[in-house]
């Protein structure tokens, strides 16, 4: 990592609990942001989230999904960028995250 990119706090793969990835993904607007981080592949900006959410409630959003397990974040100057940690969500409970993506959208 250089020195002007610093990683957010985030569970080990071994400190992951499914009670706190289930109550992560039960909120409507925080199941949302997880499916355009599957969707994407990727990295997206706090701004390039589609949620219909203040920007402090957003903040609130990304860091009870950051703290669950279920994304990672980090820093780049002023801009901070989250990923889906799909890779470690599906060793861990394995048709989870492919499930609750599978479900229609509200």
């Amino acid at each position: 990592m250089n020195a002007s990119a610093a990683a957010l706090p985030f569970p080990e793969r071994d400190e992951i609990r499914i009670e706190a990835v289930l109550h992560a993904l039960a909120d409507p607007v925080r199941l949302e942001m997880v499916r355009q981080l599957a969707e994407c592949d990727g990295e997206i900006t706090c701004a390039g989230f589609d949620v219909p959410v203040s920007k402090s409630t957003l903040t609130h959003h990304l860091r009870t999904l950051r703290e669950a397990g279920v994304i990672v974040g980090r820093s780049v100057g002023t801009t901070r960028l989250s990923r889906l940690r799909r890779e470690d969500l599906d060793a861990l409970f394995p048709g989870l995250l492919d499930g609750v993506l599978a479900a229609p959208r509200r």
